[in-house]
């Protein structure tokens, strides 16, 4: 489905779509540029959502999705850069990470010495969505090259280079969550230049949505069994009996696509949802749930019209 569509069907506000048509109307692109737009993503279902966020983008500001696991933030950042018609940059955060991965450094090429241009310097200069995936895991020192470009200022400074510009379309969104080990409590300084959402756990009608929508064959009645057991194994993690191994929305989705191959439907999610968990008593645990719900012997292809 055609992204803007979605978002009518989504009911998302006429102004809001209208904003983005002329967002996208407004900015062009260059043709090597245009295959760095999202092309084949998971949707993200939810009305609020795609409203706040959408609008702060429209506004010029930068976001932060902040949240648990298994609640879309990365599919989010990937249909607005859609939606907006973007090119996009990931940009992974990590305890390494230096100023120089983020905008680049000197390179010798061809008897002279040049810049090689990192991700957050090409993002800026080619107007497109740089995507900080998980940000409150790098160095509060490595982020501290981003103040300039996230604020009111938004520049680059290049020591031995010019001052560098950001395109007017250029825009970052932030993920993070603080579940995970290697994270830490974001910069106030940083947090201070974003428009923050806190990204809600998926809904059991809007997961059915997602699951139909990537698989429109699949029998209504294991659509709904699918998303019930996911969000029983959610409830289990939310009450410290299992770990959050197993909350992995997009295993589960992986999971129906082996299934519609032909493989079991106890085997698929074995593979993408219950030997995630290590630990012996864990994983009984969640095998009982999945036992609780559907036949060992049910077979792939026979959830499928």
């Amino acid at each position: 489905m055609e992204i803007l569509e979605f978002l009518k069907q989504e009911n998302i506000s006429d102004k809001i779509i209208s904003e983005i048509k002329s967002f996208r109307s407004f900015y062009k692109l260059e043709a090597e540029d245009e295959r760095r737009i999202p092309k084949d993503s998971y949707l993200y279902y939810g009305k609020e959502i795609w409203e706040e966020a959408a609008t702060a983008i429209i506004a010029g500001e930068n976001i932060l999705l902040d949240g648990p696991k298994a609640t879309g933030k990365n599919v989010l950042a990937q249909n607005l850069a859609m939606a907006f018609a973007r090119p996009q940059w990931d940009i992974s955060l990590y305890i390494n990470t230096d100023a120089s991965s983020l905008i680049g450094s000197d390179t010798f090429e061809n008897g002279e010495v040049k810049l090689r241009k990192g991700p957050i310097l090409n993002c800026a200069v080619k107007g497109g969505f740089g995507v900080l995936d998980e940000i409150n895991m790098a160095k509060n020192e490595s982020l501290a090259v981003l103040h300039a470009v996230l604020d009111f200022r938004r520049t680059i400074d290049l020591p031995g280079y010019d001052r560098i510009n950001l395109h007017e379309a250029t825009r970052f969104i932030g993920t993070m969550n603080y579940g995970y080990a290697g994270t830490r409590e974001m910069n106030e300084a940083l947090a201070s230049r974003f428009m923050v959402l806190h990204m809600p756990v998926i809904s059991a009608e809007n997961l059915q949505k997602l699951i139909k929508d990537k698989y429109p064959t699949l029998k209504p009645e294991y659509i709904s069994q699918f998303a019930t057991l996911f969000d029983e194994i959610r409830k289990k993690c939310e009450g410290g009996e299992i770990s959050t191994r197993s909350l992995d929305l997009r295993g589960l989705i992986s999971c129906i696509g082996m299934m519609k191959k032909g493989l079991g439907v106890t085997k698929a999610l074995e593979m993408g949802l219950i030997n995630k968990c290590f630990d012996e008593y864990e994983r009984q645990l969640v095998l009982d749930i999945v036992s609780a719900r559907l036949p060992e012997s049910l077979s792939g292809e026979s959830i499928f019209s």
